[in-house]
This record gives structure tokens, sequence and C-alpha cells, in this order.
């Protein structure tokens, strides 16, 4: 895709009704590595491509730990990963230390969602290209989500 003055902006819409910086993002994601999720009664399962951009650069992380009972893996961009991961890391010792319990996997999500969705709405930031597969485990058995 080319540049024009409708791509600045994820809140500035084309005279075609389309959010260039939207496209953009998905498309980082569609050119991200392969990552597979699989979920049973009993288990949740993470799985990632690994491999290197080239010869001198070391292998990229897909699979990110955030808590004990909590996981995520990666497909576009890894800074944006970086950035949703910290956050995530963040959330999880703050449900610690004020709960004393673990931070529930669906809520978890749901503050991802969130926080993505901020993004979208504020003049100057931009969507962001990552896709994330998060599993986790609770009483209620191992969970895969989708962001």
């Amino acid at each position: 895709m080319f540049r024009n003055q409708y791509d600045n902006d994820a809140s500035t819409w084309s005279p075609q009704g389309r959010i260039f910086q939207v496209e953009y993002a998905s498309e980082a994601v569609k050119q991200g590595t392969a990552v597979v999720g699989l979920k049973s009664k009993t288990h949740a399962v993470l799985v990632a491509v690994k491999r290197s951009p080239n010869e001198l650069a070391s292998y990229m992380k897909k699979v990110i730990r955030i808590d004990d009972h909590m996981g995520i893996a990666v497909a576009g961009l890894t800074s944006d990963a970086r950035v949703l991961s910290n956050y995530l890391r963040t959330e999880a010792m703050r449900s610690k230390l004020m709960y004393g319990r673990a931070l529930p996997v669906g809520r978890a999500v749901s503050m991802i969602g969130d926080k993505a969705q901020t993004n979208t709405q504020e003049y100057g930031r931009r969507p962001y290209g990552v896709g994330l597969l998060v599993i986790g485990h609770d009483d209620t058995g191992p969970h895969l989500y989708e962001f």
C-alpha cells in the first residue's frame, strides 16, 4: 500500500470508509510466524515456529510466560507484544498483591482488549500490530483465548 493523507492516524477515515492504520496492523499480524494453541479438558498448550530472520540475528521469542498460571504466544510485531506482556505481568503482580490470588485468565484478556481499544480511539496512537494466543488455568480448568 502507498502512503496518503488518510493513514497518519487511527481516527481518520478515508473517503472510501477505511482506516488505514487498522489495515496496517492487521497486515503485520498476517505476516507474523505461525502460532498454534491447543486446549483439552485438562491441559492447554502453545506452539510457535522458531526461526531466525537471518544468519546474524538470534531467534525471536514467540512464547512468553506471564505468571505461574498464564502465558502468551505472539504473531506479528514483537515490540507491541512486549508492551502488552509487560502490562499483563504488571496486572498479574497487582492482583497477587492486592487480592492475594492469581489474575483470572478471562479478566486478563479483557484488560488487554480494553488497552488495545483505547489506542484505536485516541489521537496520535496506533493500533497494536500483534496477534496473541493467551493460555492459562484456574479453578474452572484450562483456557485458551485469541486476541
